[in-house]
């Protein structure tokens, strides 16, 4: 295993947060990049967890060159925020899902330098995506540290982050595994909130008709008042 922490380095060393090269691909798997970190950091809200997009991984201190920039990589118990790059030796964790966005072009590296990594680092779990279906016929495949060593999950279901795992068209969907409720996607969650500015805004609107009814029967009610005062006064 590559070593994590090497002697003392020197305070010169540098290590850069980006290489030049675009997020994805292609947009497909720039949308299943999206799709699955807004899911994600949505699941995660509150929790002392991030999820990062295509950004630097150094796994070895003093050794920049030795990186890798998953397309998103879960991790548990850091401070929420955001990071330029990840430093396994400065945050002290290591991540604990990786997803890689595939296809035919980056297939070698995903299924044989990256999961010997991975494997190596102890990422719990590893999952491969192939949104084109370009050379995974199931479009998703996964994988989980069992007595450091990767096995295929059969389940589809991630033990990290207890949840399952479905195939929408071109998109990993997210579902609880308590409630088997959907974690919402970026377009679903604009509906979502639309939805419940509607409701709101009804709610306000069956507010204010309660308050002026109320207000009408309480002016009626004084109306009557008045009458039966001038009755009583003419009766005088």
């Amino acid at each position: 295993m590559t070593s994590l922490v090497p002697k003392s380095e020197s305070t010169d060393i540098f290590y850069p947060s980006s290489d030049g090269e675009p997020l994805a691909e292609t947009s497909v798997h720039a949308d299943a990049i999206i799709n699955t970190v807004v899911a994600l950091r949505q699941y995660l809200a509150g929790k002392p967890a991030i999820v990062l997009a295509d950004q630097f991984l150094y796994y070895a201190q003093g050794y920049p060159r030795l990186r890798v920039a998953p397309d998103v990589m879960v991790i548990y118990n850091v401070p929420p925020g955001a990071r330029d790059n990840y430093k396994i030796w400065e945050e002290r964790q290591v991540p604990l899902v990786i997803f890689e966005m595939t296809s035919q072009g980056t297939r070698e590296q995903d299924i044989s330098f990256k999961k010997t990594l991975y494997e190596q680092l102890a990422v719990l779990e590893y999952w491969l995506f192939d949104p084109k279906g370009e050379w995974i016929p199931e479009q998703l495949r996964g994988y989980r540290l069992i007595r450091q060593e990767y096995e295929l999950i059969t389940d589809k279901r991630s033990e990290a982050l207890q949840l399952r795992l479905e195939i929408e068209e071109q998109l990993i969907a997210f579902y609880k595994q308590d409630t088997k409720e959907k974690l919402l996607a970026p377009g679903e969650l604009v509906q979502a909130l639309q939805q419940e500015i509607l409701a709101r805004e009804q709610a306000e609107e069956r507010t204010k008709q309660a308050e002026e009814r109320a207000k009408q029967a309480e002016l009626q009610v004084e109306r009557l008042k008045e009458q039966l005062r001038r009755r009583e006064a003419a009766c005088r």
